[in-house]
């Protein structure tokens, strides 16, 4: 019998709400376990049904970010991807900061939002190419939050190479086959470009490469 990934939405618009759990109803290997429209609704949905996988809003009633905090605690096995209009990098970085494994824009097509969520699903990180795209071209406001950043000429060719194909949103297992090496490898060279980059993620890398190379300009 096929193991099917057991997910929730939950998103304070109905007609949003419909549109992602029909997406999602036509993937065979998905289930859409729990609904909901708020934040007490999230955390309520994590603990009865321990979803694999919750689809959360930033701005939904009772805030995305306090139901991700309070589900992190209390339900660490639900990875909580988010799908929002916010294009606040405060937003994101408090995210990321509250255990959010995905980041991505409400515009995001239905097939692009399955590739997403098989891949927060596999323990990666992500964020679309658009939504990446905006990180890299926006201007750096964050240098005084973090002093000591290895400097970029610290990675090596195939670490820039790699950073790169992440800023356009590319999963591991695509830049592996791109590249034509193992996903292991992808994984071992992304760690090398988190530790010089004083990064804890793929966000933090992409926003700490522009900080740099705004300094560098």
């Amino acid at each position: 019998m096929m193991t099917k990934l057991r997910i929730a939405v939950v998103d304070d618009h109905p007609l949003m709400r419909a549109g992602v759990q029909h997406t999602l109803s036509l993937e065979e290997d998905f289930e859409v376990v729990g609904l909901g429209g708020c934040a007490d609704d999230a955390i309520e949905i994590a603990r009865s049904q321990s979803p694999g996988l919750m689809l959360l809003d930033v701005n939904m009633p009772g805030g995305g970010l306090n139901a991700a905090k309070e589900i992190g605690t209390a339900c660490p096995s639900v990875r909580l991807l988010f799908l929002t209009v916010s294009e606040r990098m405060e937003d994101v970085t408090a995210a990321l900061e509250a255990g959010v494994r995905g980041y991505v824009l409400k515009g995001i097509g239905g097939p692009d939002l399955v590739r997403t969520i098989r891949s927060v699903a596999s323990g990666e990180t992500y964020i679309t190419p658009d939504f990446a795209a905006r990180l890299l071209a926006a201007p750096a406001t964050r240098s005084k939050e973090r002093d000591e950043r290895a400097p970029l000429e610290a990675l090596t060719i195939r670490e820039e190479q790699i950073l790169r194909e992440v800023s356009l949103g590319l999963t591991n297992k695509e830049i592996a086959r791109k590249l034509d090496l193992s996903e292991k490898t992808i994984k071992h060279y992304m760690s090398g470009v988190l530790h010089k980059l004083s990064a804890r993620n793929r966000v933090e890398a992409i926003v700490a490469s522009r900080r740099l190379k705004d300094s560098d300009s």
